[in-house]
């Protein structure tokens, strides 16, 4: 009987192990990547979501007194008009009736928070046109941004100019808080603008969104848009300012570098007495007397039938 050949022995194979430490490089990769990933969203939302930091707006809404109109306009040209303001024709025949004054509100609260000091401006003798940006009171629900609120700002800017004929020379931009910046800018932009009035600006506001405890960690100088840049505008602009600080609060460094013409003046009150002999004065300075009041166009003339 024939013996069956042995198989020949297979080759061993050692088993192949992982290690360790590749394990933990993988892993700790894997966490890296997880971590850059969510700090990366962080920031973007950081971004998105900055306004928040500076602005405050609020719905709330006054109705205006009865002298007054409600308006609503742009921006741009879309069939429905996002910005509701309001329109305090001045007195007839009253000292500033050529006057308009452009009010530019603080970003905080609404329009109807500066309802006494519109009443302390109609009450000098002057028209005065103010509005919610976008995202506040009673115009368009949308959150408000630096962007946004330049854009309304010009959008008032032509409503005063093309709808009621307001002539160029005759518009005072007056910004307070936020607004100063963009009333300084707009007349930046228009150089035909006769005079500018500034009211308590806000301070540095890429230092208040260091120190707001949602910009911890992150790289904010980078991230940080929302500024209302205040003081590179005012360093070049010639046009004749009055610069209003509050009492309560430092002198803002823009006011400091701003170029002639200005007057800077601290007040403890944004209503009285002091605030109309403050603003009266700079206007008789600085304005000539023709274009404080309207004249009323001549009758036209008679002519004789042939």
């Amino acid at each position: 009987m024939a013996r069956s050949k042995p198989k020949p022995a297979q080759p061993s194979r050692d088993t192949e192990n992982i290690k360790v430490s590749w394990l933990v490089k993988a892993l700790g990769a894997v966490m890296l990547g997880a971590l850059l990933c969510s700090y990366l969203s962080l920031c973007l939302l950081y971004h998105q979501g900055q306004w928040q930091i500076v602005l405050h707006p609020t719905h709330t809404a006054s109705q205006p007194p009865q002298s007054a109109s409600l308006v609503r306009f742009g921006p741009g040209e879309s069939a429905q008009p996002q910005l509701l303001g309001e329109w305090h024709p001045a007195s007839p025949g009253s000292r500033y009736s050529g006057l308009t004054i452009l009010f530019l509100p603080a970003g905080d609260g609404s329009l109807s928070d500066s309802t006494s000091m519109l009443e302390a401006l109609h009450g000098i003798g002057l028209n005065v046109f103010a509005f919610d940006y976008r995202g506040y009171g009673r115009s368009a629900d949308i959150h408000p941004s630096q962007q946004r609120m330049t854009e309304d700002a010009e959008a008032a800017w032509r409503y005063l100019t093309t709808t009621r004929d307001v002539p160029n020379h005759q518009i005072i931009p007056y910004g307070t808080g936020v607004g100063a910046s963009l009333a300084a800018n707009l007349a930046a932009e228009h150089p035909e603008i006769p005079a500018l009035i500034l009211d308590s600006p806000h301070a540095d506001l890429l230092d208040e969104a260091r120190r707001d405890s949602r910009s911890s960690l992150l790289p904010v100088g980078l991230l940080f848009h929302e500024r209302f840049s205040l003081a590179a505008p005012l360093a070049s602009l010639h046009t004749p300012k009055l610069l209003l600080t509050d009492s309560s609060a430092p002198r803002p460094e823009a006011f400091a570098r701003a170029a002639e013409p200005k007057i800077t003046v601290t007040l403890t009150s944004r209503s009285g007495a002091l605030l109309d002999e403050t603003i009266t004065r700079f206007l008789d300075q600085y304005l000539p007397e023709p274009s404080r009041q309207l004249v009323p166009s001549p009758a036209p003339s008679a002519t004789n039938p042939r």
